[in-house]
């Protein structure tokens, strides 16, 4: 069995040839080490200065130049274009931009302008963009307006997914439906696909109260109070318009119809006194008028 050590235990004299190879390779191994030393320094002293700040803080010095550097050689900012503004405050975006007088081009950062800008209640989305040679150009799309929500006796803009656009100033919006109610900005969509389904009353809706979480009355012309059923809404909200065609029932004396029983209606008067119901001979059932 050959030894593991054989090939280090002989004793042969070594040639003058293989005597220079190796002193070669001794010189070549301690230049490749001194070659390496200062790479190994660099890379030593780097690491400090990442974790030491020093990085961070030559940057930020750099961002600091570079800003003065084009404020003073006429590269500040002076124009700043904005599109797709119809309710949102200009003030409001102005202030999300951030852009103050003698700011470099350069120094702005877009994205973050555009992060601001989508916090603020109206804009739905931004775009924001640098425009050489001194120019910001803002897109915006705005949410729309969906109904007036009242809460606790104050009144807001909403839109369809409840978020509140504005609480002042709401004299413009003064045409919207007047939702009610603590969820009703986050079920009214569901309540209007409903309302739509009749065109003539749809029209005729001014505000809808939702009740108790579970279910709404509508109010018509600011005058009559529609009490909807919490299940089986589409077929009371028809039969209602099936009775307003054949009997202009919403033309009379009354303040308050009922819906929540499906095999009858009920009216008050004006007067708030109730009347007594007789059959409805074209749906087989009863009805009040």
């Amino acid at each position: 069995m050959r030894s593991l050590m054989a090939p280090f235990a002989s004793s042969k004299p070594v040639s003058p040839a293989r005597r220079r190879a190796r002193r070669a390779a001794g010189r070549r191994a301690w230049l490749a080490l001194a070659l390496a030393l200062p790479a190994l320094a660099i890379a030593g002293g780097a690491t400090w200065l990442w974790r030491s700040g020093a990085v961070a803080s030559a940057a930020q010095s750099a961002a600091r130049d570079m800003a003065e550097f084009g404020a003073r050689f006429g590269l500040a900012i002076t124009e700043v274009s904005l599109e797709g503004r119809e309710n949102a405050d200009r003030g409001d975006i102005l202030a999300a931009l951030q852009i103050e007088r003698g700011l470099a081009l350069f120094a702005f950062d877009p994205h973050e302008a555009k992060r601001r800008l989508e916090a603020l209640p109206w804009v739905a989305h931004a775009a924001v963009e640098r425009r050489a040679p001194a120019a910001i150009h803002v897109q915006i799309v705005e949410r729309k307006p969906f109904a007036l929500w009242q809460q606790d006796r104050r009144l807001a803009v909403v839109d369809r997914a409840g978020v509140v656009l504005a609480e002042r100033n709401l004299e413009r919006f003064g045409d919207l439906l007047l939702l009610v109610g603590h969820d009703a900005p986050r079920r009214a969509s569901e309540l209007l696909e409903i309302i739509a389904t009749e065109p003539e009353l749809a029209r005729r809706v001014t505000a809808a109260v939702r009740v108790g979480g579970r279910r709404w009355n509508v109010l018509l012309d600011d005058a009559i109070e529609v009490k909807l059923p919490e299940e089986e809404v589409v077929a009371a909200w028809n039969r209602l318009a099936r009775l307003e065609r054949a009997n202009g029932l919403l033309a009379r004396d009354i303040s308050a119809i009922d819906l929540r029983l499906s095999d009858r209606l009920m009216v008050t008067l004006s007067n708030e006194l109730p009347v007594k119901p007789r059959p409805d001979k074209r749906a087989g059932k009863d009805f009040e008028t």
